[in-house]
């Protein structure tokens, strides 16, 4: 059975423009880093100065969880081309370890979450190693099957207050948290997709037959991509839980799968921008359409269908922020001066 992302997987670009996708380097990553730092310090200055209220601080610091669950799903579906429906359950996963760490063992905020997203990433690999070797519409059934697993087991554990949720959990998520964890995990997936494991994932996505005879162990990247995938969820999680003070299963259905999904579609699958930009718009709405929740689900459907009509490839598609404007300007004095460096060196080594 075919794999629906392969549909929508990065065109090669033509040999006469510049690469598209990912820039490598050190200079590239302080000019990302130097934007977020930029990008905090605006919001974070409105925030203290109460310009931003707190609903829209909640759902800021929710963009930020989001896009950690879309970059995080985005490296399973979009880069190694894997139909993965269960990432609710791994966010389960790290936010009942992290509550547990800190309302019941007094564990500092970073070891639960350390904690919860090593659990994630353990149960995603015990997972993972049997059913990816399923593809498309059966794997996504297995994943789907996972998640509600996951849900279901917690329902019926009264140490984490089973179907009833967990109370009293400590208010320790906080803004800086929420940015903080959300720049190191795009940093992390980022350096990962660019690398030699990277290229082999994006490999095993556009042809599992063809990266298997190149020497590609495609069962590896793919447990390898999926372990990260829910590591990182269970992160996610955890600065999910500690946004409240009660969290239940209910957080947790295939519904919240689904909507991770949506946002890694709607950015573009195999863009880490078009997470972050997938990630705001679904939130953005859903807050925006808060006032009419009779309306809410109506008009964001209609408006994913319109979407996805005239614009399949998602918002940004297979481009990346340095793909854009001023940004791929500078992208391209970086190639150019890295060729006028090689020039050199060739010239040197020739004499």
């Amino acid at each position: 059975m075919k794999n629906p992302f392969k549909k929508l997987s990065a065109p090669k670009a033509p040999s006469d423009k510049l690469p598209m996708g990912l820039p490598t380097g050190r200079k590239t990553d302080a000019m990302l880093l130097l934007l977020g730092l930029v990008v905090f310090t605006v919001l974070e200055l409105l925030i203290v100065n109460k310009v931003i209220g707190s609903f829209w601080k909640l759902n800021i610091m929710l963009i930020c969880i989001n896009v950690i669950l879309s970059a995080s799903l985005n490296l399973i579906n979009g880069y190694t081309g894997q139909f993965s429906l269960g990432h609710a359950g791994f966010m389960a996963v790290g936010a009942y370890v992290g509550v547990v760490l800190t309302a019941n063992f007094h564990m500092p905020f970073i070891v639960a979450l350390l904690a919860g997203g090593l659990a994630a990433a353990f149960l995603g690999f015990l997972i993972g190693i049997p059913t990816l070797r399923l593809q498309g519409d059966y794997l996504a059934i297995a994943t789907l099957g996972l998640g509600e697993i996951v849900r279901i087991v917690i329902m019926n554990v009264d140490y984490v207050g089973g179907a009833a949720g967990f109370r009293g959990i400590p208010h320790y998520t906080t803004f800086p948290w929420v940015f903080f964890v959300m720049l190191v995990t795009l940093f992390v997936i980022k350096n990962l997709v660019s690398s030699s494991h990277g290229r082999a994932c994006i490999a095993v996505r556009e042809n599992e037959i063809a990266a298997g005879a190149m020497g590609i162990n495609v069962t590896r990247y793919k447990v390898m991509a999926f372990s990260i995938g829910a590591g990182f969820a269970g992160v996610a999680g955890g600065l999910f839980a500690h946004c409240f003070y009660l969290i239940s299963p209910a957080s947790f259905t295939f519904l919240a799968s689904f909507n991770y999904l949506i946002m890694v579609v709607l950015g573009g699958l195999g863009s880490l921008t078009g997470s972050i930009a997938g990630a705001f718009v679904v939130t953005a709405l859903s807050a925006l359409l808060a006032s009419w929740p009779e309306f809410r689900m109506i008009i964001y459907a209609i408006a994913l269908i319109l979407l996805m009509n005239f614009r399949p490839q998602g918002i940004l598609g297979y481009m990346e922020l340095t793909d854009i404007g001023v940004f791929r300007k500078l992208k391209a004095a970086m190639y150019r001066q890295e060729a006028k460096r090689e020039e050199n060196v060739k010239g040197g080594a020739a004499k």
